[in-house]
């Protein structure tokens, strides 16, 4: 099968594989009572089933088996040298993601305290990065110093995407934006096996979405978020953006993961900033994110999720272009990205009484 095909079948079967188990998790949920109720630090005003993140999570973990299958089957396009090396990494990476799954799974459950969360996020994000060798460079020599730095990047996105699951669609929809941005990226660089999984990435948050997108069914939690985030980290961690003497692009491309998830980032600083400006911990949930502020300038709450969703394929789009132009034009894609999160502030800033006060 042309690889064409196979990115086709792909997404497909992981879109589907996802739509079913969303819909069974569902069901199971509504028995089991594993649901999330109305509380004051909540937006949602009824009870909606959880479990949402066990289906994200099941699927993936189906693919990245179905993968080690097919690399210890020898049916895949890999050297022998490089075989061995690729089956630990994948393993790694699906150990790491289990963890982080079973954190928020227990979170969901039993409400965990910050400081236990973290502690176990960067230890598994230390071990996908030290262990699996998903760690950024940075002309730096030391593994340790590099595994670091790349550990406080993965927590910083498992908990961007953590704090962006605020509202129907939000995190997922977003998350699966990104993800096909990184896919084109990927492609871009000829790395098949990358593009192909963030494709798959996709495919599995759109499945989720069916049911998530407003007004929603079932939520992913702790459970579903915390992989979110972690993957989303894996795959700006693993794309190639610029390689030294290469011809295909210029070294600002490194950039890119930044520019991507520019509108996340801006969620998670800013509701910080709130936060402790209002004498509270960043990680004690509220109704202050940025979605909750623009829907109460006058949104409907579908219309407050596609505003993201548009933000996002603006710089998402501008990351890609980044990777081509030349350096007399590359300021201008930073230039778009911040003026795409000035309309978001200045939405979310202004009182939706302005007009009728002026009448």
């Amino acid at each position: 099968m042309a690889l064409p095909g196979v990115y086709l079948f792909s997404v497909i079967a992981a879109f589907l594989i996802s739509v079913i188990l969303t819909a069974v998790v569902k069901k199971i949920a509504v028995k089991l009572d594993f649901v999330a109720r109305p509380r004051d630090d909540r937006f949602h005003k009824s009870i909606i089933p959880l479990g949402g993140g066990i289906a994200i999570f099941a699927t993936i973990a189906i693919f990245c088996i179905a993968a080690a299958i097919a690399i210890i089957t020898n049916n895949v396009n890999i050297s022998q040298t490089t075989r061995t090396p690729k089956l630990c990494q994948l393993l790694i990476i699906l150990a790491c993601s289990t963890v982080l799954f079973t954190l928020g799974l227990w979170d969901d459950l039993k409400n965990l305290s910050p400081k236990t969360k973290l502690i176990v996020q960067f230890a598994a994000a230390f071990a996908a990065a030290y262990f699996a060798d998903v760690r950024v460079e940075l002309f730096i020599q030391s593994k340790i110093i590099t595994s670091i730095i790349s550990s406080v990047w993965i927590v910083l996105l498992i908990n961007v995407f953590n704090f962006l699951d605020n509202m129907d669609g939000a995190s997922a929809g977003i998350a699966m934006l990104v993800s096909a941005i990184l896919f084109f990226a990927a492609a871009a660089a000829s790395q098949t096996i990358v593009a192909g999984f963030a494709l798959v990435f996709s495919g599995t948050l759109a499945g989720f979405l069916v049911f998530n997108f407003f007004p929603a069914s079932i939520f992913m939690g702790d459970a579903g978020s915390l992989v979110i985030g972690f993957f989303i980290a894996m795959l700006t961690l693993r794309v190639d953006y610029y390689q030294s003497g290469s011809t295909g692009g210029h070294w600002y491309a490194v950039f890119m993961p930044l520019i991507i998830v520019a509108l996340p980032l801006y969620d998670f600083i800013t509701v910080s900033f709130l936060r402790l400006k209002q004498g509270k911990s960043p990680f004690i949930g509220d109704t202050q994110h940025f979605s909750h502020r623009l829907k109460k300038r006058g949104l409907s709450e579908t219309q407050t999720v596609l505003t993201l969703y548009l933000a996002t394929l603006a710089t998402g789009l501008g990351a890609i272009i980044l990777k081509f132009a030349k350096p007399a034009l590359a300021p201008l894609v930073f230039v778009q990205t911040v003026l795409v999160l000035a309309i978001i502030a200045i939405l979310e800033s202004t009182d939706k009484n302005d007009s009728t006060k002026q009448q």
